[in-house]
């Protein structure tokens, strides 16, 4: 298992927390997801046999935030 932490724009409340934290968790691979409206970042633990950080970052960017 690998730890990514991704730069997330564009969250404003707890409902985009939960947006994002949803589309990561159904990724194929990702274990665990940890969201910070704060910090404004997404810590992933993810298998990296089964997806890759860039998909995570494409994941986010589909549900309307920035990632980096």
């Amino acid at each position: 298992m690998e730890n990514a932490v991704i730069k997330v724009g564009g969250m404003s409340c707890q409902g985009c927390v939960r947006n994002v934290t949803g589309v990561l968790q159904a990724q194929p691979g990702v274990e665990q997801v940890e969201v910070s409206l704060e910090a404004g970042e997404a810590t992933v633990r993810f298998d990296a046999g089964k997806v890759a950080v860039d998909q995570l970052k494409s994941a986010i960017e589909a549900a309307g935030f920035d990632a980096a």
